[in-house]
């Protein structure tokens, strides 16, 4: 007979040996995953006696997490921004720091366009998130992974913004839009390439490369927006994008020399640079 008390003691201490950082939390989440309950329920139900079904689904979870598969892969989701969005083995798993991109074009991007243009969109969060700040806006995600775009599609629906988001998938450079948007928005692959052995496992053994690797500088991406930007933001358009913290510089050098003027470097709430705020000529 195991109680869920003595199991989620158990399953803390597995977790705390191998160096994760968080046990506590992590174990709850994935009980309330695996047994289909609230925290609420969780903590009144502490004496519950599991059932051979549940220990072995429970014991499934929480190897998972000591292989350092993180939590929300293994739900299969991620609360960002105001909502929370369906995440697949190709899609990126959204950061709380990307959410200081959707903060600066709250703040920076002012009157609110009424179209968006998401580059390298996976689920969507980025896109989604504006759209749900911005009720009569509509915008387009591109994406080169097919997967990640109906993946994209399925949280568009559930967050009721199908009519106003459109997902295609296609390399972005090959994308040419009828009509060019009044904002880009992008988290690019940003990663050098030599770095990414050196990330923690839980993003280089669970994210998809392409949504993390950009060449030998990890610049490549920038250089690709900056060579078509163009055909996609009207003139005046506003242009955020996500960068890694020592890439200002670089990223602003690039941008300029397309012709953008860059406006500000934003910080994240580590205090590191991770957002360029931009505008087409």
């Amino acid at each position: 007979m195991v109680f869920l008390k003595n199991f989620i003691a158990s399953a803390q201490e597995v977790l705390t040996a191998v160096g994760i950082e968080n046990p506590d939390l992590d174990v709850r989440l994935l009980v309330q995953h695996v047994l289909g309950w609230s925290q609420t329920k969780l903590l009144l139900n502490l004496n519950h006696v599991l059932t051979e079904s549940e220990v072995k689904d429970l014991n499934a979870a929480i190897e998972r997490r000591a292989q350092r598969e993180p939590v929300s892969r293994i739900i299969g989701r991620r609360g960002f921004w105001k909502s929370e969005f369906k995440i697949t083995p190709q899609t990126l798993d959204p950061r709380p720091d990307s959410e200081t991109l959707i903060e600066s074009v709250l703040k920076f991007v002012k009157p609110a366009p009424s179209t968006i243009l998401d580059l390298g969109t996976g689920s969507g969060c980025l896109l989604l998130s504006l759209l749900i700040e911005w009720p009569k806006a509509s915008g387009v995600g591109v994406d080169i992974s097919g997967e990640a775009v109906a993946t994209a599609g399925e949280n568009a629906q559930v967050l009721g913004l199908a009519p106003r988001a459109q997902f295609t998938a296609t390399d972005w450079e090959r994308f040419t839009p009828q009509n060019p948007f009044e904002l880009i928005i992008s988290n690019p692959p940003y990663i050098a390439d030599s770095e990414i052995p050196g990330l923690a496992p839980e993003v280089s053994k669970y994210d998809p490369l392409r949504a993390l690797a950009a060449g030998a500088d990890g610049l490549d991406c920038y250089r690709s927006i900056a060579r078509h930007y163009r055909k996609w933001l009207k003139p005046q358009g506003w242009a955020l994008f996500e960068i890694g913290h020592t890439q200002a510089n670089d990223v602003k050098s690039i941008l300029a020399q397309a012709g953008m003027t860059v406006l500000h470097v934003i910080p994240d709430l580590a205090g590191s640079d991770r957002v360029i705020v931009a505008r087409s000529p």
